[in-house]
């Protein structure tokens, strides 16, 4: 019996000895867990993989375009305003790596600290991150609003983000070094305040899992669109859906102000569409093709959606 206790109590020891399972970065399946409805290309580490055509299709949707096509869908929680900036005219689009900022606490931060040891990571914990960006990537962080003291990057992290994706960052937190971070050309960023402070009392304590940044969730591989207005996150999964449908308001509106400018609406500045306006707008587009930036198949798709939901509403359902 004897025996039997000691071998089970080495077997016990040997097993205290293998590497936990990383905490702190989600593995592949728990990204693919929550993301399972998108069935395209990932990168490696489980995140979806929004095609970089459609980002840059994305940063010139409005927000509300886009936002309205997502409450539609029943995604009523995907907007946050409020934010600073560095740039307010220089609009981004990227997918979300999340990150998530709790208050220290020194058995965890001990813990945090063994595990980026073991796994050969350097420098401060919040800059663990950057290493994980891919280009196209925004760095969104929920840094549960804290501002003196909650200041996730200054200037060399700055940079170090806009090397590795390109794009830039929204930190429900604070920055510091604002001046210099304005100086990187191409750069930007939504933050909640400056403060001189570096960060003190806050643990990074999560890459790509979900967050919530104010009112909006955030999953991993999310597209992240940063505009003036605010910052809104669209699921990949209806990503080319939403900003097929905002940049078909787009032409629509686009049409219609030029007919109101040229007082050609008469009491009709909102809506009023008929075959003689239908026409028109087929006119204005074939005139005009560098203003469509989905596929011909996709135009002619929602052309016809629009053209049957006005021409011939069902259960009250009107146009756009």
């Amino acid at each position: 019996m004897k025996k039997i206790l000691v071998t089970m109590l080495l077997g016990c020891t040997a097993l205290a000895a293998v590497p936990a399972t990383a905490q702190v970065k989600q593995t592949r399946e728990q990204i693919i867990f929550y993301t399972s409805d998108w069935k395209g290309d990932r990168f490696p580490d489980g995140r979806p993989k929004v095609s970089a055509d459609l980002l840059k299709r994305a940063a010139d949707c409005t927000i509300e375009d886009v936002w309205g096509f997502l409450r539609q869908k029943g995604y009523r929680n995907q907007y946050e305003g409020g934010w600073m900036m560095l740039h307010n005219d220089r609009p981004f689009a990227g997918r979300a790596l999340t990150v998530q900022y709790m208050p220290e606490r020194p058995d965890m931060n001990a813990a945090i600290t063994a595990e980026g040891k073991a796994e050969g990571r350097v420098s401060g914990h919040n800059s663990w991150p950057i290493a994980e960006l891919q280009e196209g990537d925004v760095y969104i962080a929920d840094g549960y609003g804290k501002q003196v003291e909650g200041t996730l990057i200054g200037s060399n992290l700055g940079n170090g983000i806009y090397g590795k994706s390109h794009t830039g960052f929204v930190f429900d937190a604070a920055i510091r070094d604002q001046e210099e971070n304005k100086e990187i050309k191409g750069f930007n960023g939504f933050y909640r305040s400056i403060d001189p402070s570096a960060i003190r009392d806050m643990e990074m304590t999560a890459i790509n899992a979900p967050i919530r940044i104010g009112r909006a969730t955030v999953l991993p591989g999310d597209v992240v669109l940063a505009k003036e207005d605010g910052v809104l996150i669209i699921p990949a999964v209806l990503a080319e859906d939403a900003i097929s449908t905002a940049e078909f308001i787009g032409l629509t509106d686009d049409y219609n102000f030029q007919l109101n400018l040229a007082n050609k609406n008469g009491g009709a500045v909102e809506g009023g569409w008929d075959e003689k306006k239908f026409a028109g707008f087929k006119e204005y587009i074939a005139k005009n093709p560098k203003k469509v930036r989905m596929s011909k198949e996709e135009f002619d798709k929602m052309y016809s959606q629009f053209y049957d939901r006005t021409m011939h509403p069902r259960s009250g359902q009107g146009g756009l």
